[in-house]
């Protein structure tokens, strides 16, 4: 991405990260696990364009209503929202938007970086499969990200402090099950969550199957984290456990803390104090944090890390209620959503419905898409 369109000094996004690695050679082919094959299978068949497949013509006008609502800026309601004029609003949600999608491209690049990584320095063979094709995925959804910010905002920001910390860590750590845990299960978990959001709640057909299909792929994603870490942490001592929980519980934390943006409101001359402030007593703020959590608790859980000292921890981000979640319900239904308005799309464009499917969202979805076309 050109620099010219970052919002603040594009030196804050670039960083080099020091580190030891040890890179893993395996001859032994013969047995494979077939679940982690079978992700390998997936990861070959669907593949995607991002040029072709994402209807890039469509204009998007950040003051829609539509596109991105009010309620969705973190400010929403506050004292210092309440005396702007309805072109500072506009403009504070072109920035906030401008915000989470750098967030989200950033997230992207350091997720390429990290399967890249996790191929040199996994030991099995299955893993090294899957992860190459990862590989793959991350550079699209890094080449998808950086076009829609450039080409529709128009308008770019840093990494995110917190953002930026975990990266450094989860990179820098020459394990490679700390790479996994920090990019396939937390990262991506949280990532999931916030693609969610937006493709569920915006009414532009262009966000909306941007994100549904980066979705698709990431939620396999976190599938493969899940599989190899659930296998990976059977044998290992407590106080490696404890290790791990400890990574978990900080980049949950950085996670959560990393939707404050302070570095926005200071750039746009608000009362930095006064908006984080207002976040901490947002109802609707609350709720978001909670909901970024969704995956990763039960994904937690589910690989072994469920110490007393992690419950509580999650109970007090108050998000211990997904604990008992079905990870791989959540991971379906976003493959499906994803597969559905794919399906949607193009039967509108040839003119014939899908054989056998009712009407869906994913189909309205692909109408407002096609009526864009049009």
């Amino acid at each position: 991405m050109t620099t010219r369109h970052y919002a603040l000094p594009v030196e804050t996004t670039q960083w080099f990260v020091e580190g030891t690695t040890e890179t893993a050679f395996n001859w032994e082919y013969d047995e494979p696990r077939d679940r982690l094959l079978s992700l390998y299978e997936q990861g070959k068949r669907k593949q995607w364009d991002a040029q072709t497949l994402i209807d890039w013509s469509m204009d998007l006008d950040i003051e829609d209503q539509g596109v991105f609502p009010d309620m969705y800026v973190p400010i929403y309601g506050s004292p210092s929202w309440e005396k702007m004029s309805r072109a500072e609003k506009d403009n504070v949600r072109l920035h906030y938007s401008a915000w989470l999608n750098s967030q989200f491209l950033h997230g992207e690049q350091g997720a390429l970086l990290c399967a890249a990584k996790i191929v040199q320095t996994v030991p099995d063979i299955d893993s090294k499969f899957y992860a190459a094709t990862q590989v793959m995925d991350e550079a699209r959804h890094v080449e998808a990200y950086n076009k829609f910010l450039l080409e529709k905002l128009q308008l770019a920001y840093p990494i995110n402090p917190n953002l930026a910390e975990l990266l450094d860590q989860t990179i820098a750590d020459s394990r490679w099950d700390i790479t996994y845990l920090g990019m396939q299960v937390m990262i991506e978990g949280v990532a999931l969550a916030a693609f969610s959001l937006i493709r569920d709640f915006t009414e532009h057909p262009l966000p909306r199957s941007l994100n549904a299909y980066v979705m698709k792929d990431e939620a396999r994603h976190v599938a493969f984290g899940l599989l190899a870490l659930q296998d990976a942490y059977k044998d290992i001592t407590e106080p490696e456990r404890r290790e791990r929980e400890e990574f978990v519980i900080e980049a949950a934390h950085l996670l959560r803390d990393r939707i404050v943006a302070q570095e926005l409101y200071a750039n746009l001359g608000l009362d930095v104090e006064e908006c984080v402030n207002w976040l901490d007593q947002s109802q609707i703020m609350n709720i978001y944090r909670q909901a970024l959590f969704a995956r990763v608790v039960p994904t937690v859980k589910r690989i072994g890390l469920w110490s007393d000292k992690i419950q509580q921890a999650f109970i007090d981000l108050g998000v211990i209620s997904y604990a008992d979640t079905e990870p791989a319900e959540l991971f379906a239904n976003d493959e499906r959503i994803a597969e559905e308005l794919e399906a949607a799309i193009a039967a509108r464009r040839s003119g014939e419905a899908p054989a056998g499917v009712a009407v869906t969202r994913a189909e309205q979805l692909a109408e407002a898409i096609v009526a864009g076309e049009d």
